[in-house]
């Protein structure tokens, strides 16, 4: 290669790198944010998105980058990079397909999906289905082709027991390997766990890992009256209460991250037989627990809501995806923390009368 190649390469590797600079200083436009925010995630940017809402539970819009303030481990930090846009998702939906939801619950589960599939999501949305009896299956991996997704719906046939802490496991890594910034789970079932070989404890690092919003709409016919969700947050009680969680396990750190679209296949955990409370695989499902559910989606920055009646699936379904399109991105650097320990987040606005939901911490892995 001649002197004058050698210069002409250099002064392409220059500009190119001066053009990504600019890049994620500030492009506007939605696309090119979108590659911006990807240049600049990892360890080098905290990302968190946020749900604000007023006390009567409406969503707040509206806001700037200076109304919000971050805490992590307490310590106000400096926000970098904001939105207010509806940016597009990767979405992954769990779906319950034990015995249980055979009849009404499940036809009603296929009604309120499609309509959640073709006319509640973008046109850049990418999706991907999981079913789970006794055992979880991926039916449908990423995907934007929404026929595909709702054809595959048609087929399922509820039976067995219900796996649901495997099935989450597994969605959450596929999920997290999503190729859009904003990240998010939908899970959808109508009983206890019953068959999972992994426990909710190994389960909630596994989620603090990633930066996956979890969703999770609980069928519980059996609810005592007055108890339902108001304003599309977390389920109430009629005089304010939530229900009981359970407590908090103290987060071990799990190694992670893969720049691959599709994460590796993780050796299925040790055998744990069922508890006291649990029954037969396939012989039916204990109620709805509540508490275990929003272990798995509070600290995510997600929710859980509870339903009395399989019917309330699809404006409970349209609540979920009216949330995703009215979230605010808040970034901010990351200061090279790798300890491999649970650092907490947390998120407020000026106006103290507003409700904030995010994301309530990360796992710094090394």
């Amino acid at each position: 290669m001649t002197r004058r190649h050698v210069l002409g390469a250099l002064l392409f590797a220059g500009l190119a790198g001066t053009s990504l600079r600019g890049q994620s200083a500030g492009q506007q436009g939605r696309e090119t944010n979108e590659q911006s925010f990807r240049f600049r995630t990892g360890v080098e940017l905290i990302n968190v998105t946020a749900t604000v809402s007023d006390a009567s539970g409406r969503f707040v819009s509206g806001l700037r980058q200076d109304d919000f303030r971050v805490y992590q481990d307490e310590e106000l930090q400096t926000v970098t990079h904001f939105s207010a846009e509806r940016v597009p998702v990767s979405l992954g939906i769990v779906l319950d397909t034990s015995g249980s939801m055979d009849g009404d619950k499940i036809a009603a589960a296929r009604r309120a999906l499609e309509r959640f599939l073709f006319q509640l999501l973008g046109p850049d949305d990418e999706v991907f289905l999981y079913r789970f009896d006794s055992i979880p299956q991926l039916i449908t991996g990423w995907t934007t082709d929404r026929r595909v997704v709702s054809d595959e719906l048609r087929r399922i046939q509820p039976h067995g027991g219900t796996a649901m802490y495997d099935a989450v496991a597994e969605a959450v890594r596929l999920a997290q390997s999503g190729k859009h910034r904003k990240k998010a789970l939908l899970l959808i079932s109508d009983g206890n766990d019953t068959a999972s070989r992994l426990r909710i404890e190994a389960l909630k690092p596994l989620i603090r890992e990633t930066e996956v919003l979890v969703y999770a709409i609980g069928i519980d016919t059996q609810t005592m009256p007055g108890y339902r969700s108001f304003g599309g947050f977390p389920p109430l009680f009629q005089r304010g209460r939530q229900p009981p969680r359970l407590p908090t396990p103290f987060p071990f750190p799990i190694p992670g991250g893969n720049g691959g679209r599709t994460p590796p296949v993780a050796p299925r955990p040790p055998y744990v037989p069922p508890g006291p409370n649990s029954r037969v695989p396939g012989g039916g499902d204990e109620r709805v627990n509540v508490a275990a559910l929003r272990d798995i989606t509070d600290d995510s920055g997600g929710r859980t809501e509870i339903i009395r009646n399989a019917f309330d699936l699809d404006p409970a379904t349209a609540s979920i995806a009216d949330e995703l399109s009215k979230q605010y991105y808040l970034g901010y650097a990351a200061n090279g923390v790798k300890d491999g320990r649970w650092h907490t987040i947390r998120v407020e606005t000026r106006n103290r009368s507003y409700i904030v939901r995010a994301r309530r911490g990360f796992m710094a892995t090394p």
